[in-house]
């Protein structure tokens, strides 16, 4: 293990912001990543993973810590199921078809989603009706300042919409190291009725429809809407979908009648976010190196060379506009720095 200095981050995040770190580490395992964090020097530490969900505005007066501890393994099979642990710096997506060769199910709406399996429970990622709560059963997370491993159920780690403890009151204490999930082996409880998916299958007899199938399904639609970060810097929706009252979904519904609306236990209402941009006509929108994506309005992309400060102008931009026009305040769902 090394440590560099005033090394690039570009190749680091998704965005592909050119911005640099004052010190840079690659640990490869939990052991690394303890000796690393007992070597207190002068900087603060920050923990970079996948770099799928993040926006840097600035340089990093810290020492970046990149996790890169690779390793997957079952830790208990039953009748239906199987509990697999997988290592921080293993590829999300790269997991799921993993899991879908051994005949696992469970993940395979969340196909294609960008970054590492460490960051998952962060932001309790999710698409197509299936959030990483549904199949979690606990992680293994390291505190910075001992250096101790703790372990996280899922009660622990206070599951929200693209939220969690570790984004919370937990936020900068601790390092996931490792996630464990609980995935069917047979008797799979599939997830088709959300957005596209149905209509991507509808050839197919629903007795017949298999993890697989799902994924490939999932994985065509995110292709024809998103774009690929290794062609155009972006780290997927860059907004969470906002949820609202229900009286004021009815109201701006006599408004817009086209606008969708998803009810939610509580008796909300979840709006997609892409839908408000759109209206207020920033799809496809570009100012300079920084714009909305020509197919999804929900994806802010760099066509090159944009710093982060100025697609967070856009961003607010955004913000602005949809908060007049809708009464509605967008809310990142990228971490922005």
């Amino acid at each position: 293990m090394q440590i560099a200095r005033n090394v690039s981050l570009k190749p680091y995040n998704t965005f592909g912001i050119e911005v640099k770190a004052a010190e840079f580490s690659s640990v490869e395992t939990p052991d690394e990543l303890r000796q690393l964090l007992s070597q207190k020097g002068s900087l603060p530490f920050f923990i970079l993973s996948g770099g799928s969900n993040i926006l840097l505005t600035k340089d990093l007066e810290a020492h970046v810590i990149h996790i890169n501890l690779k390793g997957k393994e079952v830790l208990k099979t039953g009748d239906d199921s199987v509990v697999i642990r997988v290592m921080a710096g293993e590829n999300w997506h790269q997991l799921v078809l993993w899991t879908l060769q051994m005949g696992y199910g469970g993940i395979e709406n969340l196909a294609l989603i960008p970054g590492k399996t460490g960051t998952a429970p962060i932001q309790n990622i999710g698409a197509y009706g299936v959030e990483l709560k549904d199949v979690f059963q606990g992680c293994q997370a390291m505190e910075i300042s001992s250096g101790e491993v703790r372990y996280f159920d899922k009660a622990a780690c206070q599951f929200g919409y693209r939220d969690s403890v570790f984004k919370n009151e937990l936020k900068g204490k601790y390092i996931i190291i490792s996630v464990d999930l609980v995935l069917s082996s047979q008797n799979h409880q599939l997830h088709t009725a959300y957005g596209d998916i149905e209509s991507e299958l509808q050839d197919i007899p629903a007795e017949s429809i298999t993890p697989e199938q799902v994924a490939k399904a999932v994985i065509a639609i995110r292709r024809r809407k998103l774009p690929d970060p290794a062609e155009i810097g972006n780290s997927g929706s860059f907004f969470k979908n906002p949820v609202i009252a229900a009286a004021h979904y009815a109201s701006l519904k006599e408004k817009h009648p086209s606008l969708p609306g998803y009810a939610q236990q509580d008796g909300r209402i979840k709006v997609p976010a892409g839908w408000l941009i759109e209206k207020c006509g920033f799809k496809g929108f570009r100012r300079g190196d920084a714009g909305v994506h020509t197919r999804q309005a929900l994806v802010l992309v760099n066509y090159g060379n944009a710093s982060g400060a100025q697609i967070l102008e856009l961003a607010r931009e955004i913000q602005q506009k949809v908060s007049k026009e809708f009464g509605i305040d967008l809310n990142p769902e990228v971490n922005i720095l």
